[in-house]
């Protein structure tokens, strides 16, 4: 043994009067500790080693707090604060993140991943709410709270280990004014409570199908909004987007139950809070993968750039940033980000439908690009009475399409196109792809295209398909 597995091993032999018969070192992703299995001949503990005295306080006395409100952290057996190394509860080996991973199939998660997500959002409000109105936050390290301070720390983090890293270009001083701009709006969330700072999938423990919290160190006072964008933008745990949507409302309502909370304005906030957590996670993904060369970091990437595409896409931020936006843009947009690692990421294709009389649709949140066909030159049924009061989704319609050659050809080119661009998004994770339809109504010949060519990108590829039929007068 050496100096630190002796100091361990002594420890637990005066915490339980037990010879030590082995000590076995374990990992320990992204931080300077150094964990231990420290065995007898009939129980285990966790031994850890850490300098940071500080650290140590906070974690040490956050636990007995936890302990005594009655949540699921690890019991602290022994201490010795001036050696720097403690003594806690064997929790086991599988991370909510494994067990996810473990049970993952084609077909998605599974009922009891699901139940444990469902599970752990309802503990969350415990340990915010309920624990944190009596914690001491005097010990709470480096900073009280999650303030300007903490934030600019992050943002920056994010600047210098992942922009600066990664070679995305960006105007300095228009940066660091949107990030002013960014922490102002996020400073007007309440920030009374306790913020974990890292709950994350694999700082959750499963043991006997119940989910047991670690790694609280790091956590201060703040909003509430932080914590549970921390689990639902976990990135390699790639929670499906509608599962997300899903427990963040849950959360909502488990949190409502134990303090007054106004939904809709804690919705208003929460999609910064996301981008704020996604960055300081780029930032480490940058220091420990790009600086540090720890690849398996560096594998992170892509599912966090696609976690940016989706805020861009189906957010609005209530605060300018045009900077910082585009950064993000800039990062969606980097082929070469999304390449790291092993990630496959399924691709979203958007299907439009709309009316010529009103304008091409945009992509303003997306990527600006993809494709849009014209239907005006393919038979109208638009111009018989008979139809005037049916779209592109009812069967006489259908039927009279079907029976023309010319619409069936335009669509084996279309569908050849598209089925083209789809295997090379595909190919380089690309995981958002717009096609527009445009007729002169929008409400025949480009809404069948649209079912059409939904049906069969659904037949041929593991893709998302989504239908939006734009016009009035179309299916919504």
């Amino acid at each position: 043994m050496n100096r630190i597995e002796e100091g361990l091993a002594t420890l637990f032999q005066r915490r339980f009067g037990q010879s030590v018969t082995s000590v076995a070192s374990l990992r320990a992703d992204g931080s300077e500790r150094k964990l231990f299995r420290i065995a007898s001949a009939d129980r285990t503990a966790i031994g850890v080693a850490n300098p940071d005295h500080h650290e140590n306080r906070a974690f040490l006395e956050f636990s007995r707090h936890f302990k005594t409100c009655g949540l699921s952290v690890p019991e602290i057996y022994a201490d010795d604060p001036d050696a720097g190394m403690y003594l806690e509860e064997d929790l086991g080996d599988t991370t909510l993140f494994q067990f996810l991973t473990d049970s993952r199939t084609d077909a998605g998660l599974s009922d009891e991943t699901v139940a444990l997500y469902h599970t752990v959002i309802e503990h969350l409000p415990r340990f915010q709410i309920d624990a944190g109105r009596t914690l001491n936050y005097q010990v709470c390290y480096p900073r009280f709270s999650f303030d300007r301070q903490s934030m600019r720390w992050d943002l920056n983090y994010f600047k210098y280990y992942f922009l600066r890293l990664a070679k995305i270009s960006f105007n300095e001083q228009a940066l660091e004014d949107d990030f002013e701009r960014f922490a102002d709006f996020l400073l007007t969330a309440d920030r009374q409570f306790f913020l974990y700072r890292d709950f994350q999938s694999r700082n959750i423990m499963i043991r006997d199908c119940r989910p047991y919290f670690i790694d609280y160190q790091g956590g201060r006072q703040g909003a509430l909004q932080y914590d549970v964008a921390s689990l639902l933008f976990d990135a390699k745990a790639d929670l499906p987007f509608a599962l997300r949507d899903e427990l963040v409302h849950r959360y909502v309502e488990a949190a409502s139950r134990l303090a007054p909370i106004k939904a809709e304005e804690f919705l208003s906030l929460y999609p910064g809070f996301a981008y704020i957590r996604i960055m300081q996670a780029m930032g480490a993904y940058g220091l420990r993968g790009f600086y540090e060369r720890k690849h398996n970091f560096l594998a992170s990437i892509p599912y966090a750039v696609r976690n940016l595409e989706f805020l861009l896409r189906t957010s609005e931020l209530p605060v300018d940033v045009p900077e910082l936006t585009q950064v993000w843009r800039r990062l969606v947009a980097s082929s070469a980000l999304r390449q790291f690692g092993t990630a496959s990421l399924k691709l979203t294709v958007r299907i439009q439908s709309f009316s010529y009389k009103t304008g091409v649709p945009t992509d303003a949140k997306g990527h600006g690009g993809g494709f849009v066909f014209d239907c005006r030159s393919l038979p109208n049924p638009g111009r018989y009475p008979q139809y005037a009061r049916v779209t592109g989704r009812d069967a006489p319609v259908i039927e009279y399409l079907e029976a023309q050659p010319a619409v069936r050809e335009f669509l084996d080119h279309v569908q050849a196109l598209v089925g083209r661009a789809v295997e090379n998004y595909q190919s380089r994770n690309f995981t958002d792809l717009q096609v527009a339809f445009g007729c002169t109504g929008g409400q025949h010949r480009s809404v069948y295209c649209a079912e059409r060519l939904a049906q069969q990108l659904q037949q041929q590829f593991a893709v998302d398909v989504e239908v939006q039929h734009l016009a009035e007068g179309s299916p919504a």
